[in-house]
């Protein structure tokens, strides 16, 4: 894997002496290539060159995390793997849709052999994202097939130029380390938005505040880098020892740290067990991993091959947005069992004895997978931008939801956002209570909170018919409730 990034890069991925030695990847490697015949803007693609040993997963899962598309590379002479079947779930897990086959090591094998390989991987690719794709025989060593591949990468390149819904700047940084004469470097890709040099940024979830003091993308310094890229930061005093792998650059504001997230959770048809309730897991976002425990809201376990609204509980707080995805390993032994979007990343109040419980429950369930889709079925969950973020807002319940954190539940960008709370305010079903703050609650909380204004009032007045009117503070002690 690490030879043909090699051959088609120039750029060895493989930088630590252990790696050498053993032979195999560890660490997450990067490369980049010119793509001929891509035109202007488009023509370097950024290559992640994860660990393929089983042993390493939890590094595979971080680097993949931010990808378009998919290169998997099986060796002829090996087929397929135990590994290679696990780092197709997660790939699926992830969200990623599209890719190619690299069959490498063709020169080592007999042409009836290759035939044989080709046969296999075509039957290991059946039922998955990747059936049909296409399977390029190649050699490292010799060349072969290489030119086929790059036609192809080029091609893909061009189809699969991501569409970024969102302006959120955010940044899951992978590594971190320390360059002579600049001082602390973290690097990453580019999920969304854009930073520029000087530009004041945030170090998720810990909130420590620093200052982009250069960039590179792809190689070279830029000013400005745009989503989508490899893109390495030289933050301003910052320590190595201040920033773990999974931290998240944003901007100040625009992120918010939680210990609870819902999620659209689907069991790997794979997995040996169901999951249960209170199940502690190993828990995969962005680059971060972390302990975790499931509950599900409707059901005691979650069979395999199911798909169904989990509540996840972390030991630490984390950041995301909805639309994220996410990878569930078991705790023991280590394997890959669930994944899915994220719905809710700010942490709901959900509690089984609520009234309102089903009902809450059907508005998440109602969400889509893919925040901004357009019709029903891109949506995953169903439902227009518009629906959604009435949905979220009756999540909001009286306390209402800013701008800001309406950012993170719908994933749009902050235009398409305005535009639709407008829309929304012009046909009085969403009502902004604070401008500074933007600060938005739905029509339906309005009328529960009027009705139960009124009501307090009344009972005030039937309780006190001499008095004039009640304080605020006695009006606002239960009002709302």
């Amino acid at each position: 894997k690490t030879s043909l990034v090699r051959a088609l890069t120039g750029i060895d991925c493989d930088r630590l002496e252990e790696e050498k030695r053993r032979g195999i990847t560890i660490e997450l490697g990067f490369a980049f290539c010119d793509l001929p015949g891509a035109d202007a803007g488009g023509g370097r693609l950024g290559i992640v060159d994860v660990p393929g040993h089983e042993r390493f997963v939890k590094n595979m899962v971080a680097g993949a995390s931010g990808i378009d598309f998919v290169m998997l590379v099986i060796a002829a002479d090996e087929g397929v793997m135990p590994q290679t079947r696990e780092h197709l779930e997660i790939c699926s897990l992830l969200g990623i849709r599209h890719g190619l086959v690299a069959l490498t090591k063709v020169d080592m094998v007999d042409p009836e052999w290759l035939e044989l390989a080709r046969e296999d991987v075509a039957g290991f690719l059946a039922g998955t994202f990747l059936e049909g794709a296409p399977i390029f025989p190649v050699s490292s060593a010799t060349g072969q097939g290489l030119d086929a591949l790059r036609e192809h990468l080029v091609t893909l390149e061009r189809e699969l130029r991501p569409v970024r819904r969102s302006d959120l700047f955010r940044l899951p940084v992978d590594r971190v380390f320390t360059m002579k004469g600049h001082g602390t470097v973290v690097t990453g890709t580019m999920v969304s938005g854009s930073v520029k040099v000087g530009d004041e940024v945030l170090l998720y979830p810990g909130g420590t505040l620093t200052r982009v003091r250069g960039l590179q993308s792809h190689g070279g310094p830029v000013d400005v880098a745009p989503a989508g890229r490899r893109t390495a930061v030289n933050v301003q005093g910052l320590d190595v020892e201040e920033v773990q792998r999974g931290d998240v650059l944003a901007h100040p504001g625009t992120l918010f740290p939680s210990l609870r997230w819902m999620t659209r959770l689907t069991c790997l048809s794979s997995a040996p067990t169901p999951l249960k309730n209170r199940t502690e897991v190993h828990f995969h976002h962005g680059a971060r991993e972390v302990l975790a425990r499931l509950y599900f809201p409707d059901r005691d376990k979650l069979a395999p091959g199911e798909t169904a609204l989990c509540e996840v509980r972390f030991t630490e707080p984390m950041v995301g947005v909805a639309g994220d995805r996410c990878v569930v390993r078991s705790f023991s032994p280590l394997r890959t069992v669930a994944g899915g979007p994220v719905l809710h990343p700010l942490g709901l109040d959900l509690r089984r004895r609520d009234p309102e419980f089903a009902a809450r429950l059907a508005l998440l369930d109602g969400l889509p997978d893919v925040p901004g889709a357009q019709d029903t079925h891109d949506a995953g969950g169903g439902g227009t931008p518009e629906a959604a973020t009435m949905a979220l807002l009756r999540l909001a319940g009286s306390a209402g939801a800013r701008f800001a954190q309406l950012s993170v539940l719908t994933n749009l960008e902050s235009k398409r956002l305005d535009k639709v709370l407008q829309a929304l305010g012009a046909k009085g079903q969403v009502f902004c209570f604070d401008r500074d703050e933007r600060a938005y609650v739905d029509a339906e909380t309005v009328r529960r909170l009027g009705a139960g204004c009124l009501a307090r009032a009344a009972e005030f007045h039937a309780r006190e018919p001499l008095k004039p009117g009640m304080a605020r503070g006695a009006l606002s002690a239960g009002w709302g409730r």
